[in-house]
């Protein structure tokens, strides 16, 4: 193999290895990116509602509205089967796949509750803190169950 060639192949690995290995098209790149924009969301809300982020009502609305979208979002992206790829989800995501649906639609009820509750104004953090604690519950708990760690 001449040192052009092997500069080449070298280089061909160097640019693989540095992708990060996730396509973002895939099952997984498509419910990494729901499951963090979820992240985001809820964390912004419970800064507002914990004081580490200026209350905004109709930003909260929005942030609400948003997460209860996107709670029906990544639950799709889960194959039958798992996938080859490196994955949070634990093997009893595949083995408990009732128990894991419910408990995907008990996260589901939760953010509607929010995005209900968020509706109701004057925004006050006691009719808010509780929904947003069920939501955070609700991911908790399957994650307890359902993700590797």
């Amino acid at each position: 193999m001449t040192l052009k060639s092997l500069s080449v192949v070298l280089l061909a690995c160097l640019t693989l290895s540095a992708c990060g290995g996730v396509d973002p098209d895939s099952p997984l790149g498509q419910r990494k990116a729901i499951f963090k924009q979820m992240l985001k969301t809820s964390e912004d809300l419970g800064g507002m509602l914990r004081g580490r982020i200026p209350f905004d009502g109709p930003r909260f609305v929005t942030g609400a509205n948003q997460l209860d979208s996107l709670s029906r979002e990544p639950w799709k992206h889960f194959p039958q089967v798992k996938e080859a790829e490196h994955t949070s989800a634990k093997d009893t995501v595949w083995q408990k796949q009732a128990h894991f649906q419910e408990l995907a639609r008990s996260l589901e009820a939760a953010t509607g509750e929010l995005r209900v509750a968020s509706q109701v104004q004057p925004y006050k953090a006691s009719t808010l803190k509780p929904a947003v604690e069920k939501v955070e519950d609700a991911c908790d708990a399957c994650h307890k169950e359902f993700r590797d760690h």
